[in-house]
């Protein structure tokens, strides 16, 4: 039986896909780190959704699975046997699944006049802390010193997108009263 601790990553080092070993501070493993925490959100963002909210639960679960494709990708290196150009099913139909999931939770609500506070429900909560650890993950995935797929940038863009109309669909759908901006 293999231990999950291997004790390879005492000294501050790990390994990339391909056995490259980096600081455990480096910007590749930022990148891939702030993804799995926002990965680790939409799963906590998932327990707190009402039972109804079947399709925004369907929509997340698809976006964790991805979410791991992104992360892998993100830990190999361009010079690594098992490098490609994208993350694997990152590509341009994902984008449009995801801005018509977009498309179909905004449906569901009121224009926005005014910015919206994060709060109200625990789950609109929790969708606003994934959308701004999403942008810090876009943000940490720009930093890495080799091109990246234009898919994966349009997908990460447009999943923080998904999850401010989460929040938003989190109050409106069970009645909470959003709280907006007032200057």
């Amino acid at each position: 039986m293999s231990h999950l601790y291997t004790a390879t990553g005492d000294k501050g080092q790990t390994s990339l896909v391909g056995g490259v070993r980096v600081s455990k501070n480096s910007p590749r493993l930022e990148a891939y780190g702030t993804v799995d925490e926002l990965n680790s959100y939409i799963g906590l963002l998932i327990t707190q959704l009402p039972p109804t909210f079947t399709a925004v639960k369907e929509t997340l679960i698809k976006v964790q699975s991805l979410l791991f494709n992104i992360g892998a990708y993100l830990a190999t290196p361009v010079d690594s046997k098992y490098y490609t150009p994208s993350p694997k099913n990152i590509d341009e139909d994902a984008v449009k699944s995801l801005e018509k999931a977009i498309d179909d939770v905004d449906d569901n609500l009121p224009k926005l006049n005014s910015f919206v506070l994060p709060g109200g429900t625990q789950a609109a909560s929790v969708a606003h802390i994934a959308r701004t650890v999403c942008r810090r993950a876009e943000r940490r995935i720009l930093e890495i010193d080799q091109e990246i797929s234009p898919d994966l940038l349009k997908y990460i863009n447009r999943l923080s997108d998904y999850l401010f109309a989460v929040a938003r669909y989190c109050n409106v759908g069970v009645g909470e009263s959003e709280i907006f901006w007032q200057p």
